[in-house]
């Protein structure tokens, strides 16, 4: 005999009743993974910090990071955000890039790389750094001293340093140091070297200053021979030659044999 079809109703309260067991299964397990993963087993027990740390240590971290850790970061090895653990790293001073990697079965290991500061933006002990990259970041003013000064807009830290690179270079064949360069809104460069004298390079491609700065030192050494004197201002914008003005300097005009004026 052909087996009795089942009633509709019947059909329906099989289907929901699965469908409850189903259900009844994943809240389950899903509440078992909750109590797992919440479990005190997995929670972070220490972090790890190596690699860069000249300017931070322990403490330091333990101070800035601390509660942004305990607000902002849950508290579990297998929960925890890396990413955002990395953004609360890179957010201390001095701190480039951080790496950040779990390590079994209740710890993170942290792989710092600091700033190497070069020069100072805009002024000495203003806060803002650049680095060897050309990035320009913020820092304690107290934690260097001695470096140059750079400025210009800050997207172009990168050439601003670059550039004084090349001319540090080219006037360290004479012992003159380079104090600082700057980039203004014109495009036009200026010098400051660390005797106080002023140098205008003017615009021009990064080969176009060179060239005339190393005019300039190749002949330098002949005019400081002939008028002994401190260099007080160098102007290179010239196109076959430069003006100069040595401190101490002068000549005597025929119709005022006392009155001097500024050789240049």
């Amino acid at each position: 005999m052909p087996q009795a079809e089942l009633p509709l109703d019947v059909k329906l309260m099989t289907l929901a009743t699965h469908a409850l067991a189903v259900l009844f299964a994943v809240l389950c397990l899903g509440a078992f993974g909750t109590w797992l993963v919440r479990h005190p087993v997995w929670s972070i027990k220490a972090i790890t910090v190596q690699g860069d740390v000249a300017h931070q240590n322990a403490v330091t971290f333990r101070a800035q990071l601390a509660t942004q850790m305990k607000n902002s970061v849950a508290n579990s090895f297998l929960t925890v955000d890396l990413q955002q653990v990395r953004r609360l790293f890179e957010s201390v001073p001095w701190v480039r890039q951080a790496v950040v990697q779990r390590e079994f079965p209740n710890r993170l290991r942290v792989t710092l790389q600091e700033h190497e500061a070069v020069a100072w933006w805009g002024q000495a002990g203003s806060g803002q750094l650049v680095n060897r990259l050309g990035e320009v970041f913020e820092a304690s003013p107290d934690d260097v001293d001695g470096l140059p000064e750079l400025a210009g807009p800050i997207d172009q830290a990168a050439q601003v340093w670059a550039l004084y690179q090349l001319l540090n270079a080219e006037l360290g064949r004479l012992e003159l140091g380079l104090e600082r360069l700057e980039l203004n809104e014109r495009g036009s460069w200026r010098a400051v070297l660390d005797n106080g004298a002023r140098i205008e390079l003017g615009r021009g491609s990064t080969d176009e200053l060179l060239a005339r700065t190393r005019r300039f030192t190749a002949t330098l050494s002949q005019l400081t021979e002939r008028y002994p004197g401190a260099l007080q201002s160098v102007d290179l914008r010239y196109p076959n030659g430069y003006a100069l003005r040595m401190r101490g300097v002068t000549t005597v005009t025929e119709d005022d044999p006392q009155t001097p004026r500024n050789t240049r």
